[in-house]
């Protein structure tokens, strides 16, 4: 899994990007939100990053944070949403802002996005509710929380081990708020042992 790249900034050619890393290429997909937020050419660059594997290719997306990676991971679970129109999704709002529309049940709002019709923005509303960083139950906003990011990443590194979903997310609970990914992923390791 790559969590993350740091290197120069070599090409911008929306919503592709490429940089820099130790003098290997690496291509990267963005969403608008993120792209408005990278430096000029050949400066430095660090972007949080999901790979998608495919059967036909693999595929990198990088986010300038890790709320909008969280989302971007939360976004491809709903069912009829693939990683592009996830990234179609981000772009045409705020990770803080699809939060805040799901809050709301705003489906108009979330059916504005490109490829999104108004069954599939009911359908977010139904399967996002709660799972988003921001969003609170009385649908305000809080600040993003890195423990939820954690718990995600622990779970990703099981589901990459070959461990299923559910498997996974039974294995995270009742580890502590705070620990770390690789002292997380042993913890759930023993778990599912037992």
């Amino acid at each position: 899994m790559i969590s993350r790249l740091t290197g120069k900034l070599t090409e911008k050619h929306p919503p592709q990007i490429v940089i820099d890393v130790g003098g290997v290429g690496y291509e990267v997909d963005v969403s608008m939100q993120t792209f408005y937020q990278l430096p000029p050419l050949n400066e430095t660059v660090q972007l949080y990053t999901q790979l998608v594997v495919r059967e036909d290719a693999h595929l990198l997306f990088g986010f300038a944070s890790q709320n909008e990676r969280a989302t971007f991971r939360q976004l491809v679970k709903v069912s009829g949403i693939g990683a592009k129109t996830a990234l179609g999704i981000l772009s045409a709002m705020s990770a803080d802002e699809l939060a805040q529309a799901v809050a709301q049940e705003d489906v108009k709002r979330l059916s504005s996005a490109p490829g999104i019709g108004k069954k599939t923005a009911e359908r977010m509303v139904l399967e996002l509710r709660g799972k988003l960083a921001g969003e609170s139950v009385a649908g305000g906003l809080f600040a993003p929380d890195t423990v939820a990011d954690e718990t995600d990443d622990i779970v990703s590194t099981l589901l990459a081990l070959g461990y299923n979903e559910r498997e996974a997310r039974a294995a995270v609970k009742g580890i502590a708020a705070g620990t770390d990914v690789s002292e997380g992923v042993r913890l759930a390791l023993r778990n599912l042992l037992k």
